[in-house]
């Protein structure tokens, strides 16, 4: 064929085509244009939670994903890579899937009893409010457009189940949140960093960087609800200083009220960089202060560089593998040094918020941050992620 037009599928029976190909193609070339679903569901009183990640790389060749249990320090992963062309409209790598119910609604998440690890889990998302999207993530490094990508997050419930070593936890709406993202896009630490080219740090000595992304669930005593989205990312030099807020109320009507500015007054533990706690105050749209306490509900939150970000052991999301590949472990404690510094620091950290202005105590995903020098929160100038 001299003018190649990719593969049909179902979905190109729709009216939503965005550029003169079938859905087989993306509009780039890049090898880091990535889909991905993200996923956490937690107990309220943070005893348990589950992590799930999948991710779609076109013009690599690869879907893969991981699905995790996080019950106190413990963690347990079970990751999977295939090749897309294997299975092209399938979610689903081994035992791990992803299917849609409900459009914007709900969804599933599932990690079949596998030979890797002996976790299991059945889970279905129901949305609290609608979904929300984000600012538009726009990164460069040195010359190259290193991410430009899209994101919606949402708040919601969780039922199912989950086995950890033969054990089953039913999971109920009424005693469990989840939280989950949808990305697409150009997106960064796709792939073995290359060797041809220069290597630079993402936080060359010096440059602090502090950040947090927070979806949680609200409820007030007369029991309606609500949820909130805090998420900053801060840069801080000696003489310079950046920082980019994409935060507000969420209503389940799909109204929103804007927040303005985050101003974190946040602990963390010197030895892992952990989430200890703390406050965020949040500035609304008319200048009014609403301070929302965040409360690290123990040990429990998935470590997402098992998932992969960042890196795992050499290994990389979107990276190819074979036709299939399986793997996985179980750490018995995350919180050393050492470990952590293998983990990275990104984590979905099981958190309580409480909202007086709001009149709601909530429960929710809070993924932290604090790379470089943080003299004020007792953290020394270290640049690890």
């Amino acid at each position: 064929m001299p003018n190649p037009i990719g593969d049909l599928f179902p979905a190109d029976e729709g009216l939503t085509h965005q550029i003169s190909d079938t859905f087989a193609v993306v509009g780039t070339s890049d090898p880091a244009w990535t889909e991905k679903v993200c996923a956490m569901a937690m107990a309220r009183d943070g005893s348990l939670q589950m992590g799930f990640g999948l991710g779609r790389y076109p013009n690599r060749n690869v879907l893969d994903a991981y699905a995790a249990t996080s019950r106190g320090p413990e963690q347990t992963t079970v990751r999977g890579s295939r090749s897309l062309s294997s299975a092209p409209t399938s979610t689903s790598v081994g035992p791990i899937h992803y299917d849609v119910l409900e459009p914007l609604r709900r969804v599933r998440f599932q990690l079949e009893p596998n030979d890797i690890q002996p976790i299991a889990f059945d889970i279905e998302f129901a949305a609290a409010v609608p979904p929300r999207l984000e600012e538009r993530t726009h990164n460069r490094d040195q010359f190259r457009v290193s991410a430009d990508l899209v994101r919606y997050h949402q708040t919601g419930v969780a039922s199912g189940w989950i086995e950890r070593d033969g054990e089953r936890t039913e999971v109920s709406p009424d005693t469990w949140v989840a939280t989950r993202d949808h990305s697409w896009g150009v997106r960064y630490d796709v792939g073995s960093p290359p060797a041809d080219r220069p290597q630079t740090s993402a936080f060359p000595a010096g440059v602090g960087f502090q950040m947090i992304w927070c979806p949680a669930l609200m409820e007030r005593p007369d029991g309606s609800r609500y949820a909130l989205h805090l998420h900053f990312t801060l840069v801080q030099m000696p003489d310079f200083a950046q920082k980019t807020v994409t935060a507000g109320v969420e209503h389940p009507d799909g109204r929103v009220e804007p927040i303005v500015d985050l101003i974190p007054s946040l602990r963390f533990d010197p030895a892992n960089r952990r989430l200890l706690g703390g406050t965020v105050t949040a500035v609304m749209a008319d200048g009014g202060e609403r301070p929302i306490q965040i409360e690290v509900l123990g040990e429990t939150g998935v470590q997402l560089g098992a998932g992969l970000y960042f890196g795992w052991e050499g290994h990389h999301h979107g990276e190819w593998r074979g036709h299939l590949h399986l793997d996985g472990e179980r750490i018995d404690d995350c919180r050393p040094a050492d470990v952590a510094r293998r983990l990275h620091q990104i984590r979905d950290t099981a958190v309580r918020l409480h909202d007086p202005v709001g009149g709601g105590t909530g429960w929710g995903n809070c993924q932290p941050i604090a790379a470089g020098p943080w003299p004020d929160l007792g953290l020394p100038d270290d640049p690890w992620m």
